[in-house]
């Protein structure tokens, strides 16, 4: 079985879930004997493709500040190659990185499937650019592929209840965690001792700004207690000038990071708090459950169907809701205890590689069927 996967995350997400699932699901099945994987893209700039390129042929890696300038040229270069793969014909399946239905004039009559990681376009329309495509391109493609992956339950439910997808096209398959903790880890960023964690993307939906009212009580009665974000990129004026107003402007830290020292971040917080109003499955509760620290979650979406009983859970939308969790979790030592030891539980439920033996499975299927 030959699979194809093209270029389009590994041209855009430097880091992120998506990019990352699709690395896994590559590093997995080129492994197997009776798979062979085609990934005829050129340039990327992608963390997890581009540090094992020994592994994948023509990835080259390109330097962070070039990395805006340089994006449209990988695009134009990537989807050239990947063009000229769909018209040699030379492959049985494709799956597609992400939405862009610009292979469609050129697949033929071979068979595709598609991972839906979230309805998020749909549910928060508002929050983004009125020319953004993803919503559009989407729906195109779910009316044609051949099987979609859902990556939650709650993925799946919003596939049915929003774009009336038949629930027979669809196949819930979870992901996996690739967070673990290395020991004598030396660190080059000054971490304060007690901190909470707040990890990836602060905009939108992702509610930061929220979490940070219902923090900053906490942050004014102890000045030796700090926020750490990991990841999201520098924070921005508007964001300085919020926890400036707050009076919380040396309590609120960021970091760049990679993935040894978020998770240190990880296994040294007083809990990761994930305030999030959706998420497609959250990755991050897979990789606060590795690195044994208390999860601290948003009662919303698939988060409570991934974290189960690994987490205190709160009410996004209620800034109080929001502080007296975390201050359970802070103040008692039962139940930072009980979490982290079912999260570890929990967390046997999830791994890379039943995603890729369930995947290979749908790709054997589909292939019988078409």
């Amino acid at each position: 079985m030959i699979i194809f996967y093209d270029h389009q995350i590994f041209t855009f997400q430097r880091y992120g879930g998506i990019s990352r699932y699709f690395y896994e699901l590559i590093e997995l099945l080129k492994n197997n004997e009776d798979t062979v994987i085609k990934t005829p893209f050129i340039l990327s700039n992608n963390y997890y493709i581009s540090n094992n390129k020994k592994n994948i042929r023509h990835i080259n890696f390109l330097p962070h500040q070039e990395f805006r300038g340089k994006n449209r040229l990988m695009s134009i270069f990537n989807k050239r190659s990947s063009i000229i793969n769909f018209k040699k014909q030379k492959f049985d399946i494709f799956h597609p990185t992400y939405y862009d239905p610009y292979f469609l004039k050129y697949i033929g009559n071979k068979p595709f499937i598609l991972t839906v990681h979230d309805m998020i376009h749909e549910k928060f329309s508002e929050m983004f650019d009125r020319r953004d495509k993803t919503s559009i391109q989407k729906k195109i493609l779910i009316q044609k592929a051949n099987k979609i992956i859902a990556i939650s339950n709650n993925t799946k439910k919003d596939l049915m209840e929003i774009l009336n997808v038949d629930e027979s096209k669809i196949e819930v398959i979870y992901l996996g965690n690739s967070m673990f903790p290395k020991n004598n880890l030396i660190l080059n960023i000054d971490i304060p001792q007690n901190y909470i964690l707040f990890v990836g993307s602060r905009s939108g939906y992702k509610n930061f700004d929220r979490f940070i009212r219902a923090v900053f009580p906490l942050l004014h009665k102890d000045k030796n207690l700090y926020v750490v974000c990991a990841g999201g990129g520098k924070f921005q004026r508007k964001e300085y000038e919020f926890l400036k107003q707050l009076n919380i402007l040396k309590q609120v830290i960021q970091f760049d990071v990679n993935d040894d020292i978020l998770a240190y971040l990880y296994k040294n917080a007083l809990a990761f708090v994930f305030p999030s109003l959706y998420e497609g499955f959250g990755i991050p509760v897979l990789e606060a459950f590795a690195c044994k620290c208390p999860l601290v979650c948003s009662n919303k979406s698939s988060l409570p169907e991934i974290a189960d009983g690994g987490a205190i859970y709160f009410d996004p939308y209620d800034e109080d809701s929001i502080t007296n969790a975390i201050v359970n979790v802070l103040e008692n030592k039962n139940i930072r205890n009980n979490i982290i030891k079912n999260g570890t539980e929990r967390l046997k439920n999830f791994s890379w590689r039943k995603t890729a033996t369930k995947t290979k499975e749908l790709y054997q299927e589909v292939l019988k069927n078409s």
